[in-house]
């Protein structure tokens, strides 16, 4: 097992794994999303602590969890081509942030998946 850097970091991921493992479609829908949340918090964060390197780890980690939401999508689906674009907008948006990191843009991207996370649990 690779050596992590944090326990925190450590139980985080330990946590990722048996929930993955006993997820079932809808819940792992549910698990991108938190991740995709707690990547950009953690990314907004260390941006105000000047830490580049958790900003870039935690970018890629938010990055990760869109491309799982991505491969996820039934394009077929009445939703489907709407999703993936909603997606692929929040990439774009993202990478941007990678060579210049916009703390507003991160946090707009983070509250609309809240929002839509949000929905998602309520129905």
């Amino acid at each position: 097992m690779q050596l992590l850097r944090s326990p925190q970091e450590a139980y985080r991921r330990v946590d990722f794994e048996a929930r993955v493992a006993g997820a079932d479609p809808r819940q792992l829908v549910t698990l991108c999303f938190e991740q995709f949340h707690a990547a950009l918090g953690s990314a907004l964060w260390a941006h105000q602590r000047s830490d580049n390197a958790l900003k870039s780890q935690s970018l890629t980690r938010a990055l990760s969890a869109l491309t799982a939401l991505q491969l996820g999508v039934d394009a077929q689906a009445p939703l489907g081509p709407e999703l993936l674009r909603l997606y692929q907008a929040a990439r774009a948006s993202l990478l941007d942030c990678v060579l210049k990191f916009d703390p507003r843009a991160v946090a707009r991207v983070r509250s609309d998946f809240a929002d839509i996370a949000g929905a998602l649990n309520d129905a």
